[in-house]
């Protein structure tokens, strides 16, 4: 691996970056007409240390995820990304993979939508990045991987996944949930492994899926209305817009209050208190 080429790429890129396209003020004062390297740490979920060091051309190999948060924060084209890992001589992620690639421009979108919770996820529904209101609305994505990723196979596999819904919801987002799937099965094609992987497993696992699944209903999900569960305010009905990528591989979803509920307030004050834990204390 050469660490100098890596370091040497990482900051040609960060210099090109202006902070507002990512969503950073400008600042009177910066000696820099990019990024500095510690908003490029804090945008990766980086420490400081560790991004300086790759930069410089040293320390250990980063990983597959580090690369993607890498790749996110500094806006890179999917040329420069595979790139990347090539010069950090690890395997590119598959499309699904939660380290997927996110086009630069949903990204941009999603910088954009600052007070609205909002994400980007794949056709399989792994989550690959989200804004701070979306992570206080609906929670940090899992650090799984694989099938395990994929928020509808932990619906029909993991029953704490269903607890951000009411119980009396739950059927009809587990029709949604598969009739969406079989939709982005079909357009992978026939040959897709992580495709056919996931279906596989969810046959096996879940009578509930088979169920569904024997039914061949397809319905790819663009608008919705949902109740979400919240642990500290409750109840927020909400409703759930996509945008689809030009291949239909990816989403950005983004949620607004439903009109005449108590939602507006909600997610006003959700925004304000990021992701404290509001619960009262029984002792």
């Amino acid at each position: 691996m050469d660490l100098a080429e890596l370091g040497a790429f990482l900051k040609s890129r960060r210099d090109r970056i202006r902070p507002q396209q990512v969503g950073l003020p400008a600042g009177p004062r910066r000696r820099v007409p990019g990024l500095r390297r510690d908003e490029v740490a804090q945008l990766a979920g980086a420490s400081v240390d560790y991004y300086t060091e790759l930069e410089r051309g040293r320390g250990a190999q980063p990983s597959e995820q580090m690369l993607a948060s890498l790749a996110r924060a500094l806006r890179l084209s999917l040329d420069e990304r595979n790139h990347l890992y090539h010069l950090a001589e690890r395997p590119l992620p598959p499309s699904g993979n939660s380290a997927a690639h996110v086009h630069p421009g949903m990204l941009d979108l999603l910088d954009r939508l600052a007070g609205t919770p909002a994400c980007v996820i794949t056709d399989l529904h792994v989550t690959l990045v989200q804004n701070p209101p979306a992570v206080a609305l609906l929670g940090p994505p899992p650090s799984a991987s694989g099938v395990r990723a994929s928020f509808v196979h932990r619906w029909f596999t993991d029953p704490d996944s269903r607890a951000i819904y009411p119980p009396e919801d739950h059927r009809r987002h587990a029709e949604n949930f598969v009739a969406d799937l079989r939709a982005a099965v079909a357009r992978r094609g026939s040959r897709d492994q992580e495709a056919n992987a996931m279906v596989t497993d969810l046959l096996r696992r879940s009578p509930e899926f088979a169920e569904l699944w024997d039914r061949h209903d397809v319905a790819v999900r663009r608008m919705d209305t949902k109740r979400i569960v919240h642990p500290s305010l409750g109840l927020i009905h909400v409703n759930c817009l996509n945008l689809l990528s030009e291949d239909g591989r990816q989403r950005l979803l983004w949620f607004s209050p439903v009109p005449g509920t108590d939602a507006v307030e909600k997610l006003e004050l959700l925004s304000v208190l990021g992701t404290q834990d509001l619960t009262p204390d029984p002792q």
